[in-house]
């Protein structure tokens, strides 16, 4: 065999597959990976054969198809207040993840400080690694997860080339207050730090609570890469489409390296999209639709040994279960999906060190019999 060095030689199978595996292996129900086990909308479906028919089905501009850069800029004005120039601004991507790592590494240069919060999604670490980053992170604590600004501080140095910020936040169900954001301001502020947004849940936020993009204030938005998905936004996970949003000074960085990653994006999907997003309340609908099943579930856990953490957005229920077993958090996921038949994922996955404070993630974007199937079982651990 020929002597290979690996580049991330800590990393092995993301938590995320296995867990997903072993719930095929045992029959177990799927609440670990975050998709859907119900379909996207059939006009979005018809959309896609009618863009095909049509006969859309070679390479779509490196940037996207400027139709769906265009109603993404209509959207995030809509929403946001925020103009971006659809031809020097928005990028159409491979997935959330495809325009996470493709941001780091057109930014982060050897010895770059990037801060970053754990609990954290499991892509950001390894991306900075590849480019000799330094990751620089910051442990939040449950039941709140808030971020402590004055520990933040701390953390820059003349080295800070970026913070990562994740609202609403995967795992931990917790969205961005308006407290974080004049803090993240004042932070920045005369600094030469970037800011990578990962606003992939932006449409799942509860309780009448707004989702506070960087695209909402200017002073942000001039610094900021925001990502987001159309996969996570239209229950099609499998699609892989997403997009970035940044000035035109980082995007053109950003399609430096995203030409050599994946060039374009799938084309007639992009038109369906593109047709799909004139009709706003296929997104206004979401937080409502979301927030349904997460009172749902949430009803049916009280029923249970577990401890619900506070959830204000994406489609994640945090729990703990320190009342049930002192097991490591890896030990109890395993447990059971094999003896209860309910698949999870545990938080300690989303932590660099490991860090158990016994807490669970489900996910709750399934059908309603589904859940019911999944809290009958863990009602009875």
């Amino acid at each position: 065999m020929i002597p290979v060095i690996s580049k991330l030689p800590q990393t092995g199978t993301t938590i995320f597959t296995t867990m997903s595996a072993l719930a095929a292996e045992h029959g177990a129900i799927n609440l670990s990976q975050g998709f859907p086990d119900y379909d996207c909308s059939p006009k979005l479906v018809e959309l896609v054969y009618t863009a095909m028919k049509n006969g859309h089905n070679q390479y779509a501009p490196m940037a996207g198809v400027m139709a769906l850069r265009e109603q993404i800029a209509i959207k995030i004005e809509r929403l946001y207040g925020a103009q971006y120039n659809p031809e020097t601004e928005v990028t159409v991507t491979a997935g959330g993840t495809q325009a996470v790592f493709t941001a780091i590494s057109a930014l982060i240069h050897p010895n770059d400080e990037v801060i970053m919060f754990e609990p954290a999604y499991d892509c950001y670490a390894p991306a900075i690694k590849l480019m000799g980053g330094v990751v620089k992170s910051l442990e939040l604590e449950p039941p709140d997860y808030r971020i402590a600004w004055d520990m933040v501080k701390r953390l820059v140095s003349n080295k800070t080339k970026m913070i990562i910020l994740n609202s609403p936040h995967n795992p931990t169900a917790t969205i961005l207050s308006r407290e974080d954001i004049d803090e993240l301001s004042a932070l920045v502020k005369n600094q030469d730090i970037l800011i990578l947004s990962d606003e992939v849940y932006e449409h799942l936020v509860f309780d009448g609570q707004e989702h506070l993009s960087m695209a909402r204030y200017p002073e942000l938005q001039e610094r900021s890469m925001i990502i987001a998905s159309f996969g996570k936004t239209f229950h099609a996970t499998g699609w892989k489409m997403g997009y970035c949003l940044a000035p035109a000074y980082l995007m053109a960085e950003f399609r430096k390296i995203h030409q050599f990653l994946v060039f374009s994006v799938n084309t007639p999907l992009q038109y369906a999209i593109a047709e799909y997003l004139k009709d706003e309340n296929t997104y206004l609908e979401l937080p409502a639709f979301f927030q349904e099943k997460r009172d749902y579930f949430r009803r049916g856990l009280e029923q249970s040994r577990f401890k619900l953490l506070p959830c204000a957005g994406s489609y994640f229920q945090s729990v703990t279960y320190d009342a049930i077993t002192d097991e490591k958090d890896t030990d109890f996921a395993i447990r059971l999906t094999k003896e209860i038949g309910v698949a999870t994922i545990p938080v300690s996955a989303f932590y660099r060190k490991g860090t158990d404070r016994h807490v669970l993630r489900f996910c709750f974007a399934k059908r309603q019999e589904t859940l019911d199937k999944a809290v009958d079982r863990l009602i009875k651990v």
